[in-house]
């Protein structure tokens, strides 16, 4: 009921006003039964638009610690973060993170929506980086069909550090579905996973027009971390190559 509430009574109106988000190809997200929609991601932001510009409920993987801070606060975020459509997993460790797979494809084969940012986190710099193989295990264990998703705008709704948010136009892109039934029964091999992750990235990175970098973004911002939030060598020739397509 909540997440209803906040979509068209609360937030949902406000996040319209101000920042006028647009959808394109929304008639690509079928109208029933599962899928994963993948999406680069610029902000926290993006959470919300992708969410409020869909036709059906949206549920993301959201990190345990939303879910069990303390007092009125912690309660209120969970409130908040159920509400909104937002399942807790625990990434702690790697018995953790199957257990988040799991999780993940018994909501797909509960006929959800299963919103997935393949990057694992925020892009440090506005480019798309490596995609993690934990997509492309979801979707090979569910067979459930991949629609990449691309988001414009929400860096400047919500930029990196800021805890406010400003009004800028948001757009919110739905590409083709992208089918791997051929690869049927291959989940658990790591060559398959990581060339349905590649395919994922290069579709996004078509879709966004983003510079695509053969790093995952996790490493990159220790790296920035480390040097002082200087980009620390990170120039464009880092992306050594692209993410792989159909052909290879």
């Amino acid at each position: 009921m909540m997440y209803w509430v906040m979509k068209h009574l609360l937030l949902g109106p406000l996040m319209k006003l101000f920042c006028r988000p647009r959808v394109e190809g929304v008639e690509r997200v079928p109208r029933e039964g599962g899928a994963i929609l993948v999406s680069n991601h610029m902000a926290v932001a993006d959470s919300f638009f992708m969410p409020l510009m869909m036709p059906r409920r949206v549920t993301f993987l959201a990190k345990r610690e939303y879910f069990t801070g303390k007092g009125v606060r912690g309660k209120f975020k969970k409130a908040f973060f159920s509400g909104v459509g937002q399942v807790p997993i625990d990434r702690s460790s790697g018995a953790a993170a199957q257990a988040a797979l799991d999780t993940g494809v018994r909501l797909l084969s509960e006929g959800k929506l299963l919103g997935v940012y393949p990057e694992g986190t925020r892009s440090p710099d506005g480019r798309l980086y490596k995609g993690k193989t934990g997509v492309a295990r979801m979707a090979l264990e569910s067979g459930t069909q991949v629609i990449p998703i691309a988001m414009f705008g929400t860096d400047k709704v919500n930029p990196i550090g800021s805890k406010m948010w400003w009004p800028h136009k948001v757009v919110v892109k739905v590409g083709e579905p992208l089918d791997f039934s051929r690869y049927e029964g291959m989940a658990g091999d790591r060559f398959v996973e990581r060339s349905i992750t590649d395919e994922i990235m290069y579709a996004l990175m078509e879709l966004s027009g983003q510079e695509y970098v053969d790093v995952y973004a996790s490493k990159v911002k220790d790296e920035l971390a480390a040097q002082g939030n200087d980009l620390g060598g990170w120039s464009t020739s880092s992306a050594s190559r692209l993410p792989q397509s159909k052909a290879g």
